[in-house]
């Protein structure tokens, strides 16, 4: 894996294709060689043998204990289509080869003894499936959306492709855990690779916004204390089914479906903090009274303790908002921005006095990019929904107040402002050093990883099949003779 960076965004479309196929990969991927003996090819069929369902013609290889079959090729295609991937421009045989590396890299985690949390693992597929069922509508519109004929189903795979992603990801950063690069390393890096020449580095934006969220009056808000009183009288004096009624009434979509259930564990934070406290305060098998929670109000019926696991559901109801409380938040925030206008506030001052949003109030409604935390936004990174609001801003320049949500709130209004654009330039050294100190780290990880797959390639049990040995591959999968 030779690896010479010619610019920055050769380098920067490297890094996110690897890390967009690591997190989409599935799990079935290998490695390759030509064996001619009859002892090895014995092996091999010992090696095919690990599944009666797999065919012989089906293998594309075998890396280790594992085989990738040609199928996962065009899964892994279809895989990261349907998560809004582009594969234009990877072949066939591109696509082959990172399943090869990947396999290899599971392979070698079992070897190091490199151990995974199945039960973590479960959760984090929960989350997950919770996540994109609030945004399509429900899981049984992920489900047909993935083309699954279960939730079940839909929950195997993503458990599997999980593992793997989290097998990989383990044994890569234990190649490269103790790696660091010197500001020595990285003058030479420049000199040698960037400054003859030098990257383009994009238009960057620092951007700041003033949130408000309307007030839900407190006689809806006792309307929905008094019917989860209700819900948990019906269910403990009458015998109600706790289930039936998050399957009708919850506001919860993501858990509606399973009838409000999720497993909590006491050793990794999961949920809220309101959820977790209340729920682990619960005798099994009882019901709690009302509580808040940033979502809304929630009762918790305690199925089953299991150690440090606990089964529990949960009814979540969300108070009404009125037009009255909707049409005095916008005005409220009409008002802050007409006042930064004419001068008489500054945009830093109006989101320490009127921004509901706490995570940037007080750094003068400065944003922070989800993925790095940094306050800088790479423009051509930028979420494609805050781009259209932002993409004609000059700096110091306001958005009109714009209505939107979030996971917590059906409505919010916003005002959004660039405080600073670092346009389109040629790397500098003094300028961009933080920049091109991470490509000269990554550089040395890649090298480090390409030097230990090279090493791993040699004395792994690898078989490639068919078509697929016709492949032009940077790594030496196949084992010729130099």
């Amino acid at each position: 894996m030779q690896l010479k960076i010619n610019n920055l965004k050769f380098l920067t479309k490297v890094k996110y294709f690897v890390l967009s196929m690591i997190m989409l990969s599935s799990f079935t991927t290998m490695a390759q060689e030509i064996i001619e003996d009859k002892k090895e090819e014995k092996e091999v069929k010992k090696k095919m043998d690990l599944s009666q369902r797999v065919k012989l013609d089906g293998v594309a290889a075998v890396v280790g204990d594992y085989v990738v079959l040609d199928s996962d090729i065009d899964k892994q295609f279809a895989q990261i289509k349907a998560s809004g991937g582009n594969v234009d421009g990877i072949s066939r045989c591109e696509m082959f080869g990172k399943l090869l590396e990947d396999k290899l890299y599971m392979h070698h985690s079992i070897q190091d003894s490199i151990e995974v949390n199945e039960a973590e693992i479960r959760s984090y597929v929960d989350q997950q499936i919770n996540g994109m069922a609030q945004q399509i509508g429900s899981v049984e519109k992920l489900v047909a959306y993935y083309k699954k004929a279960s939730e079940q189903e839909l929950r195997d795979e993503m458990f599997e492709i999980n593992k793997s992603n989290k097998m990989i990801a383990s044994m890569q950063n234990k190649i490269i855990d103790e790696v660091e690069i010197t500001p020595e390393e990285v003058r030479q890096f420049f000199n040698n690779e960037l400054k003859d020449d030098p990257p383009v580095f994009g238009t960057e934006l620092k951007l700041a916004q003033i949130v408000v969220i309307p007030e839900t009056s407190e006689e809806e808000k006792q309307k929905v204390i008094n019917r989860l009183k209700e819900f948990k009288a019906d269910v403990i004096e009458n015998g109600a089914s706790f289930t039936t009624k998050a399957v009708l009434y919850s506001d919860d979509t993501g858990s509606r479906s399973k009838g409000g259930k999720y497993t909590l564990n006491r050793k990794r934070p999961q949920m809220v903090k309101e959820f977790r406290e209340v729920a682990f305060s619960l005798e099994e098998g009882e019901i709690s009274e009302p509580f808040e929670s940033p979502f809304g109000y929630h009762i918790i019926f305690l199925e089953k303790i299991r150690g440090q696991e606990y089964d529990v559901r949960h009814i979540l109801l969300k108070p009404e908002l009125t037009a009255e409380a909707i049409n005095t938040a916008k005005e409220k925030i009409e008002n802050a921005r007409t006042r930064i206008l004419n001068n008489e506030i500054t945009f830093a001052d109006a989101a320490l006095e009127i921004s509901d949003q706490k995570e940037t109030k007080f750094e003068g409604g400065q944003m922070r990019h989800p993925e790095t935390q940094d306050f800088v936004f790479p423009l051509t990174r930028i979420d494609p929904e805050l781009y259209g609001q932002v993409q004609d801003l000059k700096n110091n320049e306001i958005t009109q107040v714009l209505q939107s949500r979030d996971r917590e709130n059906e409505v919010i209004f916003k005002i959004i402002t660039i405080t600073d654009r670092i346009n389109e330039h040629k790397a500098d050294f003094a300028k961009d050093y933080l920049k091109i100190k991470e490509l000269a780290l990554q550089k040395k990880q890649l090298k480090l990883i390409a030097d230990w797959q090279e090493e791993k390639i040699k004395e792994t049990f690898i078989k490639v099949n068919g078509e697929h040995r016709e492949c032009d591959f940077n790594s030496d999968w196949l084992k010729k003779e130099n």
